[in-house]
C-alpha cells in the first residue's frame, strides 16, 4: 500500500521531473538492498543452509555479491555511500537484479538454540511488491521520473495524459511498417536511458513519413493531402496543413532523421519531450480519423 506523507496530500506530489539518481536518492535505494541482504530477502535466490543441512536461514552475501558484480560490472559489494562513479543507468540495473530475485522472507519452525537462527520460507510476489514500493517511493519523494514496474522493469513516468497517450495506445494500422516505426518510438521513449530518447524520436519521424504515403494518391504530397482531408473537410484543414508542413520542417531542420553537419542538434531533455508529444499526438488523432486500429487510449 502506497504512504502517502503529509505534504503529498497537502500540497500534492512533487513533480517527478529529474532523470538523475541524486544523493538522497542512492542513500535510499542503497539502505533498501543493503536490507534485503541482511534480512534474508535474497536467501531464495542466493541460499545460506543451515550447518545441520535443516534448511535456509539467511542470505549468502558472497554469492549476491559475486552475481550482482557478473551482471553490472560497474557495481561494487559492499555499496559505497556517495558515489559518484556510478552513474543513473547503472543504478536502475542494479534495482532490475535485485527485483528479479527478491522474496518476502518468512520464519518456520522453532527457534534453532545451537545455531541462534531460524529456518525461511518465501514469497516471492509479496517480496517483489515490497520492493517496488519502496524503490518508487524513494523516486517519488526525490522527484525522479522513474517506475520500477510489476514486470520488473525501470520505466520512465510520463505527465498525465500526455504520458497516457503514449504509453497506453496500441497500433494495428494495417501497415507493418508504420506498426513497426510507431511501436519502436514508443517503447524507447520509455526507456530510461537519455540514448534511445534519441532513437524514439527518428523512429517517430520515420513513422510521420511513411504515414504520409498509406493513403491512394498518385504522389506523396496527394497521399498527404488525401490522409489531412480524412481528418478535417472544414476551416481547420487549414491549421492542419500548417502543422503537417511545421512538423516536416522540424524533421529535416534539426538532427532527428538526419545528421548532416548543417543540422541543429536537440539536446535539451524538455525539447526532445515537447517534439515527440506533438508529433505522437499528430500521428494519433490522423490515425483515429482514417479509421485505424488504435487501441488503449
Amino acid at each position: 500500500m502506497t504512504h502517502e506523507y503529509f505534504s503529498d496530500r497537502e500540497y500534492g506530489p512533487r513533480p517527478q521531473n529529474s532523470e538523475e539518481i541524486n544523493e538522497n536518492a542512492w542513500g535510499g535505494l542503497k539502505a533498501a538492498v543493503e536490507n534485503c541482504v541482511e534480512d534474508g530477502s535474497f536467501a531464495k535466490a542466493f541460499p545460506r543452509q543451515c550447518e545441520d543441512g535443516g534448511g535456509v536461514h539467511a542470505t549468502d552475501e558472497r554469492r549476491f555479491s559475486d552475481s550482482l558484480k557478473s551482471h553490472i560490472p560497474q557495481i561494487e559489494w559492499p555499496l559505497h555511500d556517495n558515489d559518484d562513479s556510478l552513474d543513473t543507468l547503472v543504478v536502475l540495473d542494479m534495482l532490475e537484479f535485485c527485483h528479479e530475485r527478491v522474496a518476502a522472507p518468512e520464519q518456520i519452525g522453532r527457534y534453532h538454540d545451537f545455531f541462534r537462527h531460524t529456518h525461511l520460507q518465501f514469497n516471492k510476489a509479496c517480496g517483489q511488491a515490497e520492493f517496488r514500493e519502496e524503490v518508487n517511493t524513494i523516486f517519488r519523494r526525490n522527484g525522479i521520473a522513474f517506475e520500477l514496474t510489476a514486470s520488473g522493469r525501470v520505466e520512465r513516468t510520463l505527465p498525465p495524459v500526455l504520458g497516457d497517450l503514449v504509453r497506453d495506445t496500441t497500433f494495428q494500422t494495417g501497415d507493418d511498417g508504420l506498426d513497426e516505426y510507431l511501436d519502436k518510438a514508443k517503447t524507447k521513449f520509455l526507456n530510461p536511458d537519455p540514448a534511445m530518447h534519441k532513437e524514439a524520436r527518428e523512429s517517430l519521424w520515420d513513422a510521420w513519413e511513411r504515414l504520409k504515403t498509406i493513403e491512394p494518391g498518385r504522389d506523396k504530397k496527394e497521399k498527404a493531402n488525401a490522409l489531412l482531408d480524412r481528418a478535417s473537410a472544414g476551416p481547420f484543414r487549414e491549421h492542419l496543413d500548417t502543422e503537417a508542413r511545421e512538423l516536416t520542417c522540424i524533421g529535416n531542420k534539426f538532427m532527428i532523421r538526419h545528421s548532416e553537419t548543417d543540422k541543429i542538434p536537440l539536446d535539451e531533455p524538455h525539447h526532445v519531450d515537447y517534439l515527440f508529444y506533438r508529433l505522437f499526438a499528430m500521428i494519433h488523432m490522423l490515425l483515429v480519423a482514417s479509421g485505424k486500429d488504435v487501441g488503449g487510449a
